[in-house]
């Protein structure tokens, strides 16, 4: 079995004033060629946006890039025409394909916590695209939430054979990884679960190729990569 456990003092680690923002992978001005990605899953930046702030218009291209708001409500407004409202418990799914501006802000009197996840895509200069859904796993404790997929019956459509889900496990609860492509990549987002005997605390993630179970050591948060490159 092939594992790798990323612990969250390991990430690289910005911040800019408004912008709290801890990298899972090489990111920007922080370089770690230890952490540069697993397989197609190139980005994990943990962001905590202070309020009334947030990112200038900016350009993306060729890009499948998921915002998961766990707290507050982040402004989204692009170059498609969307302007649009990401509230705690949705994701965001902008596929950039030949290029898309966005700026995404914190108009909101409390600090915003999301993560911004980056795929990169099996296909090139696509015509970009824009998804959004409500999936909180808090509502639906326990089991696994489909965010995201290659096929046309996932929740949004993700430009790779990939899938992502999301869950949240109550302590003492466990949830069963079946593998079925290449990696696993498990990333906690609160808590802690035990997967193979390696305890994996918030912050952390844990990459595997075989079959596991998650067991939740505290009530716990986290999103299962399911990767074929």
């Amino acid at each position: 079995m092939n594992t790798f456990l990323h612990r969250s003092e390991d990430r690289g680690h910005a911040q800019i004033g408004w912008l709290d923002s801890k990298h899972s992978f090489s990111f920007g001005s922080w370089y770690n060629p230890k952490y540069m990605g697993v397989g197609s899953l190139r980005v994990i930046n943990d962001d905590t946006i202070a309020a009334h702030n947030g990112f200038g218009t900016h350009p993306h291209d060729n890009m499948e890039i998921l915002t998961c708001v766990l707290q507050g409500t982040i402004s989204h407004k692009d170059t498609m025409g969307n302007e649009r409202h990401i509230n705690a418990g949705e994701w965001q799914l902008m596929s950039a394909g030949t290029g898309v501006q966005h700026s995404e802000m914190n108009n909101g009197d409390v600090p915003v916590h999301m993560l911004q996840i980056w795929v990169i895509p099996n296909v090139r200069d696509a015509e970009p695209n824009y998804q959004q859904i409500e999936r909180d796993p808090k509502k639906s404790p326990n089991e696994w939430l489909l965010i995201a997929g290659p096929n046309d019956n996932a929740p949004m459509h993700i430009r790779q054979n990939a899938e992502i889900k999301a869950a949240y496990l109550e302590q003492g609860h466990s949830l069963l990884v079946e593998a079925t492509q290449k990696f696993n990549y498990v990333h906690v987002i609160e808590g802690e679960i035990e997967i193979a005997g390696q305890v994996v605390k918030a912050g952390d993630a844990y990459l595997f190729d075989e079959n596991a179970t998650i067991n939740a050591n505290k009530n716990s948060q986290f999103i299962w990569f399911d990767l074929n490159n």
